[in-house]
């Protein structure tokens, strides 16, 4: 089979063959529909014939500026004409017509992001013969009017507004409630109406193709229908939601999408036909039961838009005239989870009693579900534990630590919906996605309120805490985004008569009116909706998610795993430290000795500072010995028998001083106030020795390893407490592992004139004592220099720690605290870089630590090495710096911990397969 080929078939051949040329290995080709099309064809399951356009003509058609590759569109043609031939209808036929859908399928799943066309290949003469061949007006006249307004929308940008509002108008004309109740005659009128908005909407500049006498017209010929079809599901691989939804979860631009184009099938041929979306396990807790929503006489699409309420799937057995379809359903559940090994999402249509399979996918599901569903499956034997641990996403149990309602807590239940997206989240309603951005920006939390999201609200629902539909299920386009954010939902809230003009909400069944601003809770477990803000909590570290850390645990410190795989926690609190034993780190690999100046005790730093008294200056340093020796006795007695990697003061020490510019503020304003002249020259004193310590460039100047050569007491000190603490714990029995790290070096000579005071002062305090302190002393490489030399540097170090942020800024030329607010988000948008290097490693900062521990480990082969910078908490980063970089730690915050021992051991499991 070439690889050449830019269209593949699929499904039957109309007389019980298989004409299928893909598989589910090809999804980079076919993309993952129809790479799914095609194995659930290949294995014998009810798929309707088609064929798919593959993922590199888009990208191709898209660099060429929208212009078709040479020899695709007769490519398709050919396609076309075989599907034809092979199903015995013609695309347009007046007598008995072939209607197709087009739809997308990038190579991962993107739920709602592009765009689909139903029903192509409708008329005004096709739709007779559909009529002619079914019996059936009102179904036909309503696949036309679906087909006309999702064809405007999609293909020509036309505002579905303009058709909804036809839709109602004809409703009120007709009496009646719902769409299902028009008439053909009410749904034939509405296709002229709804040709009108075409003709008085569509350019006849922007489109001479749709001219017809001299006038703009809905396309009758269907080849003009599918080639534009097509070409719209392509470029809308670059919509903006399509955009951002790929920068949030991490898939890349230039895949581009295949196009799929399938014979339709019809669920809404009457109370015997059906569609739906089903789960082959609850993707929301991952309890094994068949999950998921279908309506009766409907398509697809009124199943994810939320338009009708639907029904669960585990009725559909029991429906009358749908009951063999449905029991034949549930047995292709097994099939396809037990061929797979895999939670799956499912589309089918029924029609007139027959099933059709209409899409598989592996199912996207919250990082509780995640969890069970792997330990379950362990457990049938579908899969190893090492595969267990293998599928759950490292950033997806963020979703654990999600707040819930306190359970003492007694919330004002105000409405109830459905348990669409776990966890919970408390914020001011808004009604609008751009609303959402701009009060979220303001750094205030909402609460998005819909009637039903649809794709074009996906920044309003990254902005929110959380979303709130009053109409859809649990597959609803609302669930199935919020799920796969981890963002708490809660769906089909009937009781919230939404008026988003009125920017209210009227709660039935009581005389309470919400307008936007007002605070509320949702509870997207158990779909509770409460007034006021419910307290919140968080959650812990046991049950389903210890047992897959635990496994973890096993995979990335296993005896045959090569180098082990590390986790640390950065700390400088005992508060942290005994949080970060909690969520399994082993160790600290970073405590920042300057966080133990800030609070009250920032008086004492900025006395030894600005003090021109050597008294002064000499009592400040004892009072800063005395609480950062109290300060490390009691964090090591808190890590007790684990190393506590401590970094000598970093920072320059215009930090620990005020703000030259507020301080002269307050001088004027004193002056003005007619204050003590005393007071007054005091603080000018005080300004003009804070404005003598500024830099032009401060992260570049004095600070680090520059700080203790210049200002020596500091080191000095900061080395006693540690020794001293250690001594009294040593004395106490314990066993306290301190390890000295100096900053931010760059010469080899910095480090060693340091070490030497370092051991100086440990040698004095241990003869003080009796006690023998072994303190590791190590380097913390921050600068590109640092790694080139690095070997020259190990020579005289134990170990050393990669402090990337630094090493990044340093690397790039960047400062971080303005890069990414002034010009990386457009950096991002342009392509000029593929990720923010200060969230995920950057290849050349990676080459340079792998640079520095090559050097350093053939001088020193006893060293270890840790990364302590804000990548040590990236999963990404954590499997290349583990496995491209051979370093034996990370290190990270402590709510990152858990992510941190689940990416180390991908990285162990990737070594190991590779």
């Amino acid at each position: 089979m070439s690889r050449d080929k830019r269209v593949y078939r699929f499904g039957t051949d109309g007389r019980g063959g298989d004409a299928t040329e893909g598989s589910a290995e090809m999804r980079y080709i076919l993309g993952g529909k129809g790479a799914n099309l095609a194995e659930m064809a290949r294995i014998g399951l009810p798929v309707p014939p088609g064929f798919t356009i593959t993922c590199q003509t888009c990208v191709e058609y898209a660099q060429a500026g929208d212009v078709w590759p040479e020899g695709a569109l007769e490519e398709v043609a050919a396609a076309e004409r075989d599907l034809e031939q092979r199903y015995g209808k013609r695309l347009g036929d007046a007598a008995d017509p072939l209607l197709v859908s087009v739809r997308s399928g990038a190579p991962f799943s993107m739920p709602g992001m592009m765009d689909t066309v139903l029903n192509l290949g409708l008329n005004d003469e096709s739709v007779r013969g559909l009529i002619a061949q079914t019996d059936n007006p009102r179904f036909a006249w309503d696949s036309y009017r679906r087909f006309i307004q999702m064809f405007s929308d999609v293909v020509l940008g036309v505002d579905a507004d303009l058709f909804e509002n036809a839709l109602t108008a004809r409703r009120l004309l007709a009496g009646v409630r719902t769409d299902a109740e028009l008439s053909a005659e009410d749904l034939e009128a509405l296709v002229g109406e709804f040709k009108a908005i075409f003709s008085d909407h569509v350019s006849a500049k922007d489109h001479p193709e749709l001219v017809v006498d001299g006038a703009v017209a809905f396309p009758a010929d269907p080849a003009l229908q599918l080639r534009l079809a097509i070409q719209a599901v392509f470029g809308s691989w670059m919509n903006e939601r399509a955009i951002l939804y790929r920068q949030r979860n991490g898939i890349p631009d230039d895949l581009g999408t295949a196009v799929n184009v399938q014979v339709m099938v019809f669920g809404n041929k009457g109370d015997t036909s059906a569609t739906g979306v089903a789960f082959t396990r609850n993707p929301a807790d991952g309890t094994r039961e068949f999950y998921g929503d279908f309506l009766v006489n409907a398509q697809g699409e009124d199943v994810v838009a939320g338009i009708r309420n639907t029904e669960p799937i585990s009725d559909l057995a029991s429906k009358p005239g749908l009951e063999s379809a449905g029991a034949e359903l549930e047995r292709y559940f097994s099939v396809l989870e037990n061929h797979y090994r895999d939670m799956c999402d499912i589309e089918f249509t029924i029609e007139q009693g027959s099933l059709w399979m209409l899409q598989t996918r592996v199912g996207k599901r919250t990082a509780g579900a995640a969890l069970r569903i792997a330990i379950d499956m362990v457990g049938e034997g579908l899969i190893t534990r090492e595969e267990a641990v293998s599928r759950i996403d490292p950033a997806q149990l963020d979703q654990l630590l999600h707040p819930q309602f306190d359970t003492a807590a007694r919330p004002d239940v105000i409405a109830r919906g459905l348990n669409a997206s776990p966890g919970a989240a408390v914020g001011a309603i808004v009604f609008s996605s751009d609303d959402a951005v701009e009060r979220a920006q303001r750094g205030e939390p909402v609460i998005l309120v819909r009637w039903e999201t649809n794709p074009d609200d996906l920044k309003g629902m990254v902005a929110a805490e959380g979303i709130l539909t009053s109409h859809g299920g649990k597959t609803s386009h609302a669930a199935v985004i919020a799920r796969g954010m981890g963002t708490p939902c809660v769906c089909g809230v009937e009781a919230f008569r939404i008026d988003a003009a009125a920017k209210e909400v009227r709660i039935a069944g009581s005389d309470l009116v919400l307008h936007e601003g007002d605070v509320i809770s949702i509870d997207g477990a158990t779909g509770v909706v409460a007034a006021g803000a419910v307290p919140l909590v968080s959650a812990e570290l046991t049950g389903d998610l210890g047992t897959i850390l635990g496994w973890a645990d096993d995979i990335r410190l296993a005896p045959d795993a090569g180098r082990p795989a590390h986790v640390r926690v950065n700390a400088d609190n005992p508060e942290d430290a005994r949080l970060a034993l909690e969520f399994g780190a082993e160790a600290i690999g970073l405590c920042r000795t300057e966080h133990m100046f800030l609070g009250e005790r920032k008086s004492i730093i900025q006395t030894f500072i600005l003090s021109d008294d050597d008294t002064e200056r000499a009592g400040a340093l004892d009072e800063l010995l005395r609480v950062q020796t109290e300060d490390f006795a009691s964090m090591m007695r808190t890590m007790d028998g684990r190393p506590m990697v401590i970094r000598l003061i970093d920072p320059p020490l215009h930090e620990f001083l005020d703000s030259p510019r507020e301080l002269d503020v307050a001088i004027a304003r004193l002056e003005a106030a007619g204050g003590d002249p005393e007071r007054v020259r005091a603080l000018r004193d005080r300004l003009r020795r804070i404005d003598a310590m500024s830099e032009a460039n401060p992260m570049l100047g004095l600070r680090g390893v520059r700080l203790s050569v210049i200002f020596g007491d500091l080191p000095l000190m900061q080395v006693r407490a540690i020794a001293e603490a250690a001594a009294r714990l040593i004395a106490e029995g314990l066993d306290p592992r301190p390890e000295i790290m100096v900053p931010l070096v760059a010469i080899t000579e910095e480090h060693v004139q340091m070490r030497e005071l370092i051991e100086r002062v440990l040698r004095e305090v241990g003869a003080e004592r009796g006690v023998a302190l072994d303190i590791p002393v190590g380097t913390m490489v921050e600068l590109p220099r640092a790694c080139l030399v690095a070997g020259s540097i190990a020579a005289h170090a134990d170990f050393f720690c990669f402090g990337t942020n630094d090493l990044t800024q340093t690397t790039f030329g960047f400062s971080r605290d303005d890069a990414e607010a002034k010009f990386i988000p457009a950096y991002l948008h342009r392509k000029i870089l593929a990720a923010n290097p200060f969230e995920t490693v950057d290849d050349a900062v990676l080459e340079l630590v792998r640079t520095a521990v090559d050097k350093a480990r053939a001088v020193n082969p006893g060293m270890h090495f840790g990364v302590c910078g804000e990548h040590g908490g990236d999963p990404a980063s954590i499997v290349r710096f583990l496995n491209e970089a051979g370093v034996d730690y990370v290190s990270c915050s402590p709510y990152r911990v858990p992510q941190a021992r689940l990416a180390a051991a991908h990285a162990v499991l990737a070594r190991t397969r590779g």
